[in-house]
């Protein structure tokens, strides 16, 4: 097994972890927990898929993401109790995953001869685009919309596998580098509030 296949089974346990406790904050029933752990762990590479036309999408090629998927959502519920501060939990899994699967992405429009541009691009959607779902599935407003750096980390990330790879850095070292990187992004920002501008529009009526 490659580092890059041991990076998509941890994203795909962490992303499935971010969406077990996110359904559970939300009170939804064993079969919605289900749900929501796996379109987290699997909508960003499925949308990455239908995009570049490599279909059946990856998840219905190799089973073995189903069973996992499976596992970690019965392994969180059975641990629910133990996860003391489930939004801190949340964050992290979630965080994990968006940095593993932001690499992911970035390397298949690589092999597909992408552009560059298009290759980030593909790379965030892969790394954010679970998480989009998963927060409109419980009628959240999406963290990718809000104010806090998400997409921006991950476009950060994408930014630096491209630049590491042009100077033919091995690929381990990418892979590696640029997780940590949009990981230690994620923490930053939250850790000392930063945020992107909003532009909220001035009522009408004042």
């Amino acid at each position: 097994m490659t580092l890059f296949d041991t990076l998509d089974i941890l994203g795909t346990i962490a992303f499935a972890i971010s969406g077990a406790l996110s359904a559970m904050n939300r009170r939804l029933d064993l079969f919605g927990i289900f749900i929501i752990a796996f379109v987290t762990a699997v909508g960003g590479g499925t949308l990455r898929d239908v995009l570049i036309g490599a279909t059946p999408v990856a998840w219905m090629q190799n089973t073995l993401n189903l069973y996992i998927i499976g596992g970690v959502t019965g392994l969180s519920i059975i641990l629910r109790n133990k996860l003391d501060y489930l939004k801190k939990s949340l964050f992290l899994f979630d965080t994990i995953g968006l940095g593993i699967f932001t690499i992911i992405g970035v390397e298949t429009g690589i092999h597909t001869e992408l552009d560059p541009i298009v290759s980030v691009a593909l790379g965030t959607m892969t790394g954010c685009f679970g998480g989009v779902i998963r927060d409109i599935l419980c009628n959240e407003i999406p963290v990718i919309f809000r104010k806090e750096v998400y997409a921006t980390a991950s476009i950060a990330g994408g930014i630096c596998f491209m630049i590491l790879y042009s100077l033919n850095i091995p690929v381990n070292i990418i892979y590696i580098s640029t997780t940590l990187l949009i990981i230690i992004i994620r923490l930053l920002v939250v850790k000392f509030k930063v945020s992107l501008p909003m532009f909220p529009v001035r009522n009408q009526n004042n």
